[in-house]
């Protein structure tokens, strides 16, 4: 009788298995900017709302052609949102801000950037190159949604961090003296 018990287990733990394995992987883009490549890992799981609309603003091509246009050594680089001179593109309506999410701002992680309001993001993301965990959700306070990390092509962030930037009258620089484009963002293609 307990043979008959272990082998039905088995069952039920291999068929636990391959149903896991059969789910759908994380979506996965490829960021094609002037300095290299990014590869970028969407938590679709953590943040369903958020990644729906990134991969939306993919599958439109909107991020073909905009610049990173605020590059903050020590802190981020982001962009999504802005073509070269600073002209902004036209997006779509802002989405819920899905930050309680239990994702932190670490060093490689995409997020949304957004305005003051909590709901405001809408196609403009960052890449954290540090450890940013003070834009986390909080008990009081919004946060930044991250939706997923980079898991490709980290130096080539490293490098748009670097670049020089344009001098201004006070505080940090954080525009780029020449501009890091967005040649495309696509979804990578599965593998089989």
């Amino acid at each position: 009788m307990l043979s008959v018990k272990v082998v039905v287990l088995c069952f039920v733990a291999l068929g636990m298995i391959s149903a896991g394995a059969a789910r759908a992987a994380n979506p996965v883009v490829v960021i094609e900017t002037s300095l290299g490549t990014i590869k970028v890992e969407l938590y679709e799981d953590k943040a369903p709302g958020t990644v729906k609309n990134f991969l939306a603003y993919v599958d439109d091509k909107h991020y073909d052609g905009l610049v990173f246009h605020r590059v903050i050594e020590g802190f981020m680089v982001q962009g999504g949102g802005m073509e070269p001179g600073g002209k902004p593109r036209p997006t779509k309506d802002p989405i819920k801000n899905e930050a309680a999410n239990g994702l932190s701002n670490i060093r490689g992680t995409i997020a949304m950037a957004r305005t003051s309001a909590a709901d405001s993001a809408t196609s403009q993301f960052y890449i954290n190159t540090v450890d940013n965990t003070m834009l986390d959700k909080k008990e009081e306070g919004i946060g930044y949604c991250v939706f997923g990390r980079v898991i490709e092509g980290m130096d080539v962030v490293d490098k748009i961090e670097k670049v020089e930037k344009k001098p201004v009258p006070r505080g940090k620089p954080s525009e780029p003296k020449a501009d890091v484009v967005i040649k495309s963002v696509r979804r990578a293609e599965a593998k089989k």
